[in-house]
């Protein structure tokens, strides 16, 4: 029996593969999660991907709809001063 396992791998190669990229730019070769496109390391696993919320990306509050709306409203008083202080 050398080269043969004891269990039957047919089914298991016979499955869908993953198809996602590797670092490497090589397509990935492990098996695909049932009923999905992916493994479950890229993807198809039960609570696999972002956290809902992206929580991540509120480090500063840089980019919140209130400052951008803030920076916006600064820009525009700035202009309307240059533009008074030139009138004088």
């Amino acid at each position: 029996m050398a080269g043969q396992h004891a269990r039957a791998l047919g089914p298991m190669r016979a499955s869908p593969r993953c198809g996602a990229k590797t670092r490497s730019g090589t397509p990935c070769q492990a098996p695909a999660v049932a009923g999905r496109a992916r493994c479950r390391m890229h993807g198809g696993a039960k609570g696999s991907g972002a956290p809902l919320g992206n929580s991540n990306a509120l480090k500063t509050g840089l980019h919140t709809r209130e400052a951008k709306e803030m920076r916006a409203m600064l820009r525009e008083l700035r202009r309307q001063t240059k533009a008074i202080l030139e009138q004088i």
